[in-house]
């Protein structure tokens, strides 16, 4: 049986001086050897792993026929954002994981046959080519929100033949995709090129509309909406509560991420927007926006960074390559610890971090096992800069101005989660506003069966 086809990819010494994407991708010759692999399972288990509901199999085969054009357009009818999926989505714990391949060796490597006929058709053919519907529904239908949740049930609302507005609080779509993945694993040209197909089913993009403040839920219904869609995310940053974390040289990677992508400091000097890095960064989680806020100080010119997690490797949430990659750029990972308090100087910044070690106990109610303090551990990690990256939750401007709407009681919106309808009669939500923070692939599965459910609701209404 043989082993999944490499992706070539910049050297460590190379990557860690640029924000140049670090994959290649495959070229032909590389794709139609890992697509051969594929067993075209008449059962399909891996379409069971994909939140989107892919036709897996279906894609492959135009792949092993070297049709890529009619590959990505399998996807495309399922998926709005193939370019964008291959190159973040935790497909180890998803579709791959259940590929038949992989009880014996390694599965099929679908996001990297994902990614190469989303790219291949951006350069073989411009991206955007689908034409809006021509016929169907004239029903209004708002979206708030430009990420991938938003983007999703704009898409699937627009093929549905609805009109439909998507009202976005920033000056630029994507929300997560934009600012806080960074340029090195998904370049903003590739976003700009998903988005772009989006705006060709008819899907208009307002900017500038903070839905909460600049306009209401009831706004939007007075001005004749029939449904919405809340895709808002989970931008309000989690932090620890610890002593300290109110010192100079103190982020979260929420806020660290956004300034480094959305005002392109990552180019700095052409666009002057610097962010200040120490020579010791300190980065607290295991998740993939730890990976991220690691890999992006050390880009940007950090000495040493080191990544300080509660857990052990094996139970790190990030993505397996995104760890791996880190490991090879020579991120620090101190495992088995926590941290205690921040520490700072004189003058109010940072000069190091106490931490404690763990031991890793009983399984907690996540399954992992749960870690547990070793007594008498503490020691000072010499650090001058800490980034927060422990998650976030949902921001309550838009949630206080809309009565009527239920939450938990961390604040997201409460959701149906078969039909992602809210307490209020045709307003639907889905994504991180919903589940808290979470990935990509689950937000664009939200959108796409809150789509499938405003559909029905406004057809049961006679629109």
């Amino acid at each position: 049986m043989s082993d999944k086809v490499r992706m070539r990819e910049q050297s460590p010494e190379e990557r860690i001086k640029n924000f140049d994407e670090v994959p290649y991708g495959y070229n032909e010759c590389e794709a139609l050897q890992e697509a051969s692999r594929c067993l075209g399972c008449k059962k399909r288990p891996c379409t069971q792993g994909c939140p989107v509901e892919v036709d897996i199999p279906e894609f492959i085969s135009r792949v092993k026929e070297s049709d890529f054009i009619g590959a990505v357009e399998i996807i495309r009818r399922k998926n709005s954002l193939p370019a964008i999926c291959g190159r973040v989505c935790p497909q180890e714990s998803q579709c791959e994981a259940h590929c038949v391949l992989g009880r014996k060796g390694e599965s099929v490597a679908i996001g990297r046959l994902e990614r190469f006929v989303a790219d291949y058709e951006r350069e073989h053919r411009q991206t955007g080519m689908a034409a809006a519907p021509s016929s169907g529904s004239k029903t209004k239908v708002a979206v708030v929100g430009a990420g991938p949740a938003g983007l999703t049930a704009a898409a699937d609302l627009a093929l549905l033949g609805y009109e439909v507005v998507l009202f976005e609080a920033l000056h630029a779509p994507g929300g997560v995709l934009r600012y806080g993945i960074p340029e090195f694993r998904l370049p903003k040209t590739i976003l700009d090129e998903e988005v772009g197909y989006i705006r060709s089913l008819g899907v208009d993009i307002r900017y500038n509309m903070l839905v909460g403040a600049t306009l209401s839920i009831d706004d939007l219904f007075a001005d004749g909406y029939k449904a919405v869609f809340i895709g808002t995310g989970a931008g309000l940053p989690y932090f620890l509560g610890l002593p300290g974390e109110n010192l100079n040289g103190v982020y979260s990677a929420n806020e660290f991420l956004t300034r480094v992508n959305l005002m392109r400091a990552y180019r700095f000097p052409e666009y002057d927007t610097p962010v200040r890095i120490g020579r010791h960064v300190a980065v607290v989680g295991g998740g993939n926006v730890a990976m991220d806020a690691a890999r992006t100080a050390l880009r940007l010119g950090a000495e040493k960074v080191s990544i300080v997690y509660r857990r052990a490797w094996e139970e790190m949430p990030a993505r397996a390559e995104e760890k791996h990659h880190g490991h090879e750029e020579g991120i620090d990972f101190k495992l088995l610890n926590s941290p205690v308090a921040i520490l700072g100087d004189e003058k109010g910044w940072v000069k190091g971090m106490e931490c404690i070690r763990m031991e890793l106990g009983e399984p907690d109610e996540s399954g992992r096992r749960r870690p547990v303090v070793i007594e008498e551990s503490e020691y000072v990690l010499d650090v001058d800069t800490v980034i927060v990256a422990i998650g976030q939750g949902p921001n309550p401007l838009l949630v206080q101005s809309t009565g009527g709407l239920e939450t938990n009681k961390r604040g997201n919106i409460t959701a149906d989660p078969d039909t992602m309808a809210t307490s209020i009669p045709g307003v639907y939500a889905g994504g991180d506003i919903v589940t808290g923070a979470a990935t990509v692939i689950a937000a664009m599965g939200a959108g796409k069966i809150a789509a499938r459910n405003i559909d029905q609701y406004l057809k049961a209404k006679g629109l």
